[in-house]
């Protein structure tokens, strides 16, 4: 069997090979594209968003498609599935760093440590505090509680955060999707965490700000447009919500001319959550190997991704 892998992770993969296996090491986009025919397997990670899609068209033989990226609304979903390619992902493996950012967002928005970064570059000494909320007694919404909502809600409730989850099947004491948006006014915190499909595109719009409370936040660790931008900026301009936290926004990168930059009270931290640590390339290594010996001995896969719900 032929699996299509990065040159650059040679060192790492190869000794941990199975018998059997013939590794075909890719460098570049044209050494991809004219290898992956012959490929049954492939990793293509180290190729850029836009050159992925081609190289997987040119896979006549593929039947696996490994990623580490716990999104994949960049794929072609619905190619792979009319060629019957199964399909995983990374789920999981920057969890941490991304469920650590998420607090980032709620502690700096509640003691807008901004604004006190900007104070000391100043070198202006104050005495007030430019935030003063407490995490103590607050309440936070989660909006899927997947690997790294749950991660989020551990973090949180650790501050004394009152955690509220939101599933698609509401199940485990979580809300369902048609009850979540009756509540968002109970919530000091909204946080997203929901994976990018068509259902979740633009999830918080403008009656969803509208229903949150004027002092609430909202913190976005997901994908940028599962939030209508352009109904953001208003929100924040008009004080409707006191402010939010954007890892992730849309199109990324944000252009310098881009509205979202200075709209009032936005945080942003440039989708830095998942690159905030060292280990996810050893990870996805080993969890790569891992489903590789899986699928040699015809056993299950870890991180199979449902191609018709695109998670």
């Amino acid at each position: 069997m032929k699996i299509l892998v990065p040159a650059a992770l040679r060192d790492t993969l190869e000794p941990g090979l199975p018998d059997g296996v013939e590794a075909l090491w890719w460098s570049d986009m044209d050494e991809a594209s004219s290898l992956i025919p012959e490929a049954e397997v492939a990793w293509l990670d180290l190729l850029s968003v836009r050159e992925i899609a081609p190289v997987v068209a040119r896979g006549v033989k593929l039947k696996w498609l490994s990623t580490m990226a716990a999104g994949v609304e960049s794929l072609d979903l619905a190619g792979l599935r009319a060629h019957g390619v199964t399909l995983t992902n990374g789920s999981g493996l920057n969890a941490a760093a991304v469920a650590d950012y998420a607090l980032l967002g709620v502690l700096a928005a509640a003691k807008r440590y901004d604004q006190v970064v900007r104070l000391a570059d100043r070198h202006e000494w104050t005495t007030q505090a430019p935030g003063k909320l407490e995490l103590e007694g607050s309440r936070a919404l989660i909006l899927g509680m997947g690997t790294i909502g749950t991660l989020i809600a551990k973090r949180l409730t650790a501050f004394d955060i009152e955690v509220t989850g939101v599933t698609r099947s509401g199940r485990n004491g979580t809300l369902g999707p048609d009850q979540w948006r009756a509540r968002l006014g109970d919530f000091d915190w909204i946080i997203i965490g929901a994976p990018a499909t068509g259902e979740t595109k633009a999830l918080i719009g403008a009656s969803e700000l509208a229903a949150m409370k004027s002092t609430a936040w909202l913190v976005n660790i997901a994908r940028g447009d599962l939030i209508d931008k352009a109904a953001l900026i208003a929100a924040l301009k008009a004080g409707t919500i006191a402010g939010a936290f954007l890892d992730t926004v849309s199109p990324e990168p944000l252009p310098p001319e881009d509205p979202l930059w200075s709209a009032p009270n936005c945080l942003h931290s440039m989708h830095l959550s998942g690159r905030s640590q060292t280990g996810m390339m050893g990870r996805a290594a080993t969890l790569f190997l891992d489903n590789l010996a899986a699928w040699c001995a015809g056993r299950p896969l870890r991180n199979v991704v449902d191609l018709s719900a695109g998670y």
